[in-house]
């Protein structure tokens, strides 16, 4: 797959890198047979995937953590769109409820999942946070282009012409479906200050009950101290030619309000105007606006 690090696949509109996503790889996930069981994990990137497939992880383990210690985060839920899932896939364990994972937009992937009863979590968080997150990500994924500014990618961000296309599109799209869809939102906001009643919450909506030792359990490895020292987690396991983590961390500090470290005044008053415009009636409250305002 090397020859692909610096491709670009173009699907719906929306970039995505060619290392991990095919024309192949993308039609098979939009065609994808989805069982009443399944879990559907959807997330725009750095909203808080790994943490929340790690909780996933540890509420179906019913205890027995060796999955938890000895399997990489995307073998247990594994991405519908990358190369890799119908290897991933098929090595599951049948008895369980399969978790999967995907950043595709709903336009993709609702008609799909429309088909069955199958769960989807959907996991918001604050764009501003996403964007630094993301920021730093694209110079330590070598499958990504490294950003000339931090400016320019704001704005990029902004207009939704970046990787993975727009968050407004992302969050917009599928949670205007959420009557259609078997759907829980939670934020990555909520699971950081609320953990234990985010992990209850959860539990709930997957019918998957937790006894107060199984709940410490989750609890205890989906910190981000034990997340960020398991190399099953913190991504560690790739190699450098495709993630170079000396260059900073994939777990990079998992946190709340980092944005304010990065934007200027200027910046975050042009961020509120977008957020403002794109936001106004989609009729959604999160965190981490007060009064309409982001």
């Amino acid at each position: 797959m090397d020859e692909r690090m610096d491709t670009v696949e173009v699907f719906n509109g929306v970039r995505l890198p060619g290392f991990m996503h095919t024309p192949e790889s993308l039609r098979t996930a939009c065609s994808f047979q989805f069982q009443d069981t399944d879990v559907l994990l959807v997330t725009f990137p750095k909203s808080g995937t790994t943490w929340v497939q790690q909780v996933l992880s540890l509420i179906f383990c019913e205890g027995h953590l060796w999955p938890i210690l000895h399997l990489p985060n995307w073998s247990r839920a594994p991405w519908m769109e990358q190369v890799s899932f119908s290897h991933l896939l098929s090595q599951l364990e049948p008895t369980r409820p399969r978790l999967l994972t995907t950043h595709l937009h709903a336009t993709a992937l609702a008609p799909a999942l429309m088909r069955s009863k199958a769960r989807v979590v959907y996991v918001a968080r604050n764009p501003k946070d996403v964007l630094v997150s993301f920021y730093h990500f694209h110079r330590v994924a070598n499958f990504l282009p490294d950003p000339s500014s931090f400016e320019e990618f704001l704005d990029e961000f902004l207009k939704g012409t970046g990787f993975f296309g727009s968050w407004f599109d992302h969050v917009k799209g599928w949670l205007g479906l959420q009557r259609d869809l078997n759907m829980l939102l939670i934020t990555y906001e909520e699971l950081y200050q609320e953990p234990r009643s985010t992990i209850r919450k959860l539990s709930a909506f997957l019918q998957q009950p937790l006894g107060p030792a199984e709940e410490e359990l989750v609890l205890e490895h989906c910190s981000f101290s034990f997340m960020s020292q398991s190399s099953v987690v913190n991504y560690s396991l790739v190699s450098k030619q495709i993630m170079d983590q000396s260059r900073g961390k994939f777990l990079r500090k998992g946190v709340v309000g980092d944005w304010r470290e990065h934007f200027t005044p200027e910046q975050n008053e042009k961020f509120n105007a977008v957020y403002q415009t794109k936001m106004k009636d989609s009729g959604l409250h999160f965190p981490w606006t007060r009064g309409g305002h982001i």
